[in-house]
């Protein structure tokens, strides 16, 4: 009786020691949460506890951030690398020596905060407003006083009140990474890190190899992002011990976080913090062209016009490689070829890879002119702050890379030049023309109102009857609409796609500038690139870079091939095109339909990479302006929405629809003419009917059965029917799209798809009103083509 009691006791006191608790922002000592409860912060936005990304199975401890409508973005894992089991509850505690641990169902430690306190018992963990998660002596929100933060070990998202940096005492690194995918938070193949060698600079990389350069801080922003934003405040610090960056905001009545993607893009989002209602989604996707590291190589800097990017030498220097630059392909950079005494300014740069500079924070700008004068191997030097007229000295040395020309803002930089280089046009950056080898004629595209938007080259037709073998049947890669494509190869073994318009098409010369004027503006690595035209006599071509894999159809409805796109393939062409589109509508200077999204205008590159192509049909939409209507309907039957076919309504929603249907097909294996011969239904309707009897993975195409994520999968057809909703409103934007398919974002139950008409569903008739034809003239005036 005795021993009983004395059990009874201790079982009592050990239930005091480790109660759980709920609603609560706080764990002290002894106590915990296991799987299925929560730490809320005070204000209700953050919350701590236990999810699961993708795989069921597989749970995790994060922080998440909760916004009006429910949806949840995780912005910390504490246990990336090693996932919870779900046979085994997790359960997280604060233990005696003030440590939080991570314990599995064997009571096996898989995560821990690894710091102690010295004055046991007096430990608190926290999850503040702020999102950061700490463990902290007594009640005190100093950050002197926190043990452990969550904010030193950032995981993809970066908040307010987070820094980046490096203690250049212990080496400690506080850096951001992405995740492996959607459904695994552990360390993906992208990172955000200081680089402390020379002047220290902020830098993207993939894997070891840098990616993008968001470059030094100069007192206002970084050189490489030259944006001054009123709602919030960077700070930079740089000493003997530490470098790092942080901002916070100012305008208390939003919130902002920035998310770097598996794909190495980056997302930035704002709320409204008393709703917590989302206000903006931006794309951070300036990784091509200019955007990309050294993309013209040493001592070459870069332009974009007209979201064209191009490169051209500094002044005293040429390409080290004229054919290649002639060519379009300037990594390789350029050579000095003059002895040096002078300086040219440059203004409104991002200033070049400072990991091989010098700086002094005192020195003025003429005293770096001098140091800089004196030192052979000096090549550039700039001021280190632009603050107040400028202070500090930033010397480059032997070449200068990864240099880019901003139309304003960015920083002034003194290069060494000849002094009969400079000449009358001090402080101007003077453009030398580089010659195309493949013919001196240009296109010039201008707009309305005449002002010049950007040069492409003209090829000699010639030159592509050579590179094609006469437009021989063997080169050809395939026929559309608008007439072939063949393979073209130039002399130096540069591989084309050359598109050659039928003189039988229906699509005229409007067309045809449309397409040119379009494709050239774009700029994007889920876009086909436009390397040139020719136009001469009845022949009108276009020349696009060379796509190993031909077009998305070639495979996906081959026996043979398609069992060459497994499903992680699949998914990444999904998301390809969807990034592909929301640059259309969202993220390039105008805003695109392109009205003819299916499968065979869907090219692939060596690496299966999707690229959207063939914009004959897109249209632009100005302003404010959502839809347009057109009496010539033109497209591909199964790809267009009911609205266009049959009023000639467009608008984005149009591609969104086209892109469902693409996604299913992709999915299911099936093209949009298939017919389930047993209910009669398309593609749209069988899938459709498979999700309303709860079997939608009876679509998953046969030879994807082993090596995919079920959750997923539904994840993607549930997207595919939300995106074929007969109703446009219904169907979500693309930015949504890519949300959904990130799994970070809730997604709602999809409606009747378009043309559905089983089960007394009625819907507007499929058939094309009479008064409509299958083509569109060109509704927009866009350019003017000239050759000189």
């Amino acid at each position: 009786m005795i021993e009983s009691l004395r059990m009874l006791l201790i079982s009592l006191l050990l239930m005091s020691c480790m109660r759980t608790i709920t609603s609560r922002d706080s764990l002290e000592v002894g106590q915990s949460i296991q799987d299925g409860e929560t730490l809320v912060s005070a204000g209700g936005s953050f919350e701590l506890g236990f999810f699961s990304p993708g795989i069921p199975t597989n749970r995790y401890l994060g922080v998440w951030y909760r916004d009006a409508s429910g949806n949840s973005t995780v912005v910390w894992v504490a246990n990336r690398e090693i996932p919870i089991q779900s046979n085994s509850s997790g359960v997280l505690r604060l233990s005696k020596k003030g440590i939080l641990q991570l314990l599995n169902g064997t009571n096996s430690t898989i995560w821990s905060s690894n710091t102690s306190d010295n004055t046991l018992g007096s430990s608190i963990a926290q999850l503040l407003d702020s999102g950061n998660l700490v463990v902290k002596n007594g009640q005190s929100t100093e950050e002197k006083n926190f043990l452990w933060q969550s904010f030193d070990y950032p995981c993809d998202t970066l908040m307010p009140g987070m820094k980046l940096g490096l203690n250049l005492v212990t080496g400690f690194d506080i850096s951001m990474s992405s995740w492996k995918s959607a459904e695994d938070p552990a360390v993906g193949e992208y990172s955000v890190k200081f680089d402390p060698r020379g002047y220290p600079q902020l830098i993207q990389w993939k894997g070891s190899v840098k990616y993008f350069r968001t470059g030094t801080f100069n007192g206002l922003y970084f050189t490489g992002y030259p944006t001054q934003e009123d709602e919030y405040r960077q700070d930079f610090v740089l000493d003997k011990t530490e470098v790092c960056w942080k901002f916070e905001i100012l305008d208390r009545s939003i919130f902002y976080l920035y998310k770097l993607q598996p794909s190495g893009t980056s997302i930035g989002t704002v709320w409204k913090n008393q709703t917590r209602t989302k206000l903006e989604l931006a794309t951070i996707d300036g990784y091509n062209g200019c955007g990309s590291y050294a993309f013209c190589g040493s001592n070459a800097i870069c332009k974009v016009d007209a979201n064209l990017a191009s490169c051209e030498c500094l002044k005293g220097y040429v390409p080290k490689f004229p054919q290649q630059w002639n060519m379009s392909n300037w990594s390789d950079g350029s050579l000095d070829c003059n002895n040096t005494n002078s300086f040219l300014r440059y203004t409104d740069i991002k200033v070049p890879d400072t990991s091989s500079s010098w700086y002094n924070k005192t020195m003025n700008l003429k005293e770096c002119e001098n140091i800089c004068l004196k030192n052979c191997s000096c090549v550039a030097y700039a001021n280190l702050d632009i603050r107040n007229g400028g202070s500090g000295c930033l010397l480059w040395f032997n070449h200068l890379i990864d240099m880019v020309q901003f139309s304003r803002a960015g920083q002034d930089i003194y290069i060494k030049v000849p002094t009969s280089e400079l000449g009358n046009d001090h402080g101007y950056l003077k453009k030398k023309k580089v010659g195309i080898a493949i013919g001196v004629a240009r296109i010039i595209q201008r707009n309305r109102q005449g002002q010049k938007v950007t040069e492409l080259p003209i090829f000699d037709f010639s030159v592509l009857v050579k590179a094609t073998e006469n437009f021989s049947s063997s080169n050809k890669l395939g026929e559309g609409g608008f007439g072939s494509v063949y393979k073209g190869t130039l002399t130096n073994g540069q591989e084309l796609a050359v598109k050659r318009l039928s003189k039988k098409s229906k699509q005229g010369l409007e067309e045809f500038k449309n397409e040119v004027a379009l494709i050239a503006k774009l700029q994007h690595r889920n876009l086909v690139k436009l390397l040139g035209c020719c136009i001469q006599g009845v022949e009108k071509i276009l020349i696009y870079e060379y796509m190993l894999n031909k077009s998305l159809d070639y495979f996906v409805f081959d026996e043979i091939r398609k069992k060459m796109l497994d499903w992680l393939k699949r998914f990444n062409i999904i998301s390809g095109i969807a990034w592909g589109l929301l640059y259309l509508h969202q993220d390039s200077r105008l805003r695109i339909i392109h009205r003819d999204l299916k499968t065979s205008n869907i090219l692939l590159d060596a690496n299966l990479n999707p690229k959207i192509s063939d914009f004959g049909l897109a249209r632009t939409f100005l302003g404010d302006q959502l839809e347009a209507n057109t009496n010539r309907v033109a497209g591909t039957y199964g790809y267009m929405p009911p609205e266009y076919a049959v009023h000639g309504q467009y608008s984005m929603k149009s591609d969104v629809f086209s892109y469902g249907v693409i996604l299913l097909e992709l999915i299911s294996g099936k093209n949009r003419e298939f017919s389930d011969p047993e209910n009669y239904l398309n593609l749209l309707g069988h899938a459709w009917r498979l999700w309303t009897d709860e079997k939608p993975l009876e679509l998953l195409d046969e030879v994807l059965k082993e090596g995919c994520t079920p959750l997923d999968v539904k994840r993607c057809i549930q997207v595919g029917l939300l995106c074929v909703q007969q109703r446009p409103e219904d169907r979500p934007d693309m930015s949504s799209v890519v949300l959904m398919l990130n799994g970070e974002k809730l997604l709602p139950k999809p409606k009747v798809p378009g043309f559905y008409t089983e089960r007394g569903v009625t819907i507007e008739a499929d058939s094309l009103m009479e008064n409509h034809t299958l083509f569109s003239a060109n509704e927009i005036s866009i350019t003017t083509l000239y050759a000189r």
